[in-house]
């Protein structure tokens, strides 16, 4: 006679039992009346894939479901986690590690703790030229007399073409001075339409926004500048933009397919002191609801599970305890995760811990406050000196 297995039984019951639980929860659980999400531009793919499932969200919860644009990076920020008059926000990896460490505009903003909710989408990124100029390399940048386009409402596109591109191309601060004239845009859709509209000769945008398609039908249409993954200056450029991986882009404008660049991936994130319950039903919706929401936008249907997945394995950012939880009860969060995501809130709270105290001390001793300001910048820099950055886990 066949063996029963009592142990499997029971692990199974308690499986069953967890799932019904969780089930009941949901039913429950009273949603906030009102949820402001706050998004890049309208002109990004950010803001239209986030409008595309809102709504589903909205009809499925019974929430007033708000899409919040906001274009200016830090001012989103400050909302999110100051101001707190909204309460999920989509940003990109790279933002993220701006506003943690205080790079650039975000020195002098108070650092305050977030947590990842849910990957939002893998987006790619390239530099992009009118199709009518000669402009045919990155390597043109190093023969003088281009413009630039300089997105001013973002710090890390900023760093992205200011610092980046010439560490890319090995060019020192000298030759930058000399051949290349910054371009400041006050908004992403502003950046991205300087160069179809003669304003600069190179940008840094993203395919997948709505602004390329127009700018892809302008007369002349546009041009991609590639960036092959064996080129040597990736080293240096990732220094400098660590949470990018060097990609093709395959989506979006039909200019971009097949051009080798990057992709940086947005997430939605919370405060860390949301509540735990509202993260671990958000994040259940996500999940549960996905095939309801996918066909909305494009990237909508970068949010599925298996994509949330792949992400942790080389994401440094920590993830919330209330997504945590739902994770481990659908049993795809390891001990490992465990081990990764502990170290990584360790690490933002050490550079939050840090960031407070040269507020502090520039307050105590009267220097003002200002990320262009270097006696302020002193102290950061002596407070933050010995920690170590954020990076993708590659």
């Amino acid at each position: 006679m066949k063996k029963t297995n009592w142990r499997g039984l029971a692990s199974g019951f308690a499986v069953a039992a967890a799932l019904v639980a969780g089930s009941a929860s949901a039913q429950d659980y009273k949603w906030p009346r009102l949820l402001v999400i706050g998004t890049p531009s309208t002109s990004t793919g950010s803001f239209a894939s986030t409008n595309g499932w809102g709504p589903v969200l909205q009809q499925e919860t019974g929430m007033t479901v708000r899409i919040v644009p906001t274009g200016s990076e830090p001012e989103r920020y400050n909302r999110l986690v100051n101001r707190e008059d909204i309460q999920i926000s989509s940003v990109s990896a790279s933002e993220m590690r701006f506003q943690i460490e205080g790079i650039l505009a975000y020195a002098s903003v108070p650092a305050k703790s977030m947590r990842m909710i849910w990957h939002h989408n893998d987006t790619p990124w390239g530099f992009v030229t009118s199709g009518k100029g000669d402009v045919q390399a990155l390597e043109d940048l190093k023969k003088g007399g281009l413009r630039f386009a300089q997105a001013a409402s973002s710090p890390a596109m900023t760093e992205a073409v200011k610092v980046g591109i010439p560490a890319y191309l090995g060019m020192t601060q000298e030759e930058v001075d000399s051949k290349i004239t910054y371009i400041p845009t006050s908004s992403y859709g502003e950046n991205c339409k300087s160069v179809v509209e003669g304003k600069a000769d190179i940008a840094y945008c993203s395919p997948i926004s709505s602004v390329l398609s127009e700018m892809e039908a302008a007369p002349g249409s546009i041009r991609w500048l590639p960036m092959p993954a064996d080129n040597p200056g990736w080293d240096a450029y990732l220094n400098i933009n660590p949470m990018l991986v060097p990609s093709e882009m395959t989506v979006g404008v039909s200019t971009a397919k097949g051009v080798p660049g990057a992709t940086s991936n947005f997430v939605y994130t919370v405060p860390t002191s949301a509540d735990a319950d509202f993260v671990y039903h958000m994040a259940k919706w996500f999940d549960t609801s996905f095939d309801n929401y996918a066909k909305t936008h494009m990237l909508a249907a970068r949010m599925s599970r298996d994509l949330w997945r792949g992400y942790l394995d080389r994401t440094p950012m920590p993830v919330h305890e209330g997504t945590v939880r739902y994770l481990k009860e659908i049993g795809i969060w390891t001990d490992a995760d465990d081990e990764w995501n502990q170290a990584a809130a360790e690490k933002m709270d050490a550079w939050i811990a840090a960031r407070d105290a040269a507020l502090k001390e520039a307050r105590d001793n009267g220097v003002e406050i200002q990320f262009e300001n270097p006696d302020y910048l002193a102290i950061v820099e002596k407070h933050t000196k010995d920690l170590e950055g954020f990076r993708s886990r590659l």
